[in-house]
């Protein structure tokens, strides 16, 4: 589990919900017509926008913000730096035997590929479709909570002038306009909610996390075109640790 995300979605909630206790009873904004609009109508637009098969796959892609195990760039280049001295000792075939303990799927990847005698240039094209699939996957996923995130409010709104309708058509009778104010302003209410504090924010950690997984992926195929190259070790761990944070880069001179 991602800490930053449970603990922004603990405070964001419990500050909310202690805000409506403050108020008065937290029934006052359960209103199940109004989450029927909000979620019903977000839902159906976003189906009208993307494909089925699209939308119900990035509901798999959202794990990610909740169940994202990071990888340590240090530990990789150490792995990296062990192969590359390997490379040199042995030969690239001497991975073989070391193939089956690589964590990593797209690590074990590229080494296969360099075990299989494939050229360099082969070699790079195949890692580098698979990067930018994975990309363009992260990026899908990350631009459709951002138009749920347009849709909610949106649909928030046609709520609240459902409510409106209503509560005008039953003016003559006082007693019965509660409800369907209620209904309008939950509406508007839900919509903003589901936006500002679900669909937005993971948008933004999808955004995050595509990041740090392509960074890895280009680390992990300069690291194996430099071992295939027969490039000495110092080497290749000067040309990995360009991409640690800079921060990190000090730390290391430290």
């Amino acid at each position: 589990m991602d800490i930053a995300t449970l603990v922004g979605l603990v405070v964001a909630g419990s500050l909310v919900m202690a805000a409506i206790f403050m108020g008065g009873s937290v029934s006052w904004f359960i209103s199940p017509p109004s989450a029927m609009i909000v979620v019903g109508g977000t839902i159906g637009a976003t189906l009208v926008s993307y494909p089925l098969g699209e939308v119900l796959g990035v509901f798999k892609v959202v794990m990610k913000v909740f169940l994202h195990k990071s990888q340590s760039i240090d530990a990789i280049i150490e792995n990296m730096v062990e192969f590359g001295k390997l490379a040199r000792k042995e030969g690239i075939l001497s991975f073989e035997s070391k193939l089956k303990d690589i964590e990593d799927p797209f690590f074990a990847k590229g080494v296969s590929l360099a075990i299989d005698g494939m050229e360099s240039n082969a070699i790079k094209d195949v890692l580098s479709t698979e990067i930018a699939y994975v990309e363009e996957r992260h990026s899908l996923g990350a631009e459709i909570f951002t138009t749920m995130a347009g849709y909610a409010p949106a649909v928030g709104m046609m709520g609240t002038i459902i409510g409106l309708v209503q509560m005008l058509m039953q003016m003559s009778d006082p007693s019965s306009i509660g409800a369907p104010m209620a209904v309008a302003l939950l509406t508007t209410f839900y919509g903003t909610v589901i936006a500002n504090l679900l669909c937005i924010p993971v948008a933004a950690k999808l955004k995050i996390r595509s990041k740090q997984e392509i960074l890895l992926k280009e680390l992990v195929l300069e690291g194996i075109m430099s071992i295939q190259a027969g490039d000495n070790h110092r080497l290749i761990e000067q040309k990995l640790k360009a991409f640690l944070p800079q921060k990190n880069e000090v730390a290391g001179k430290e």
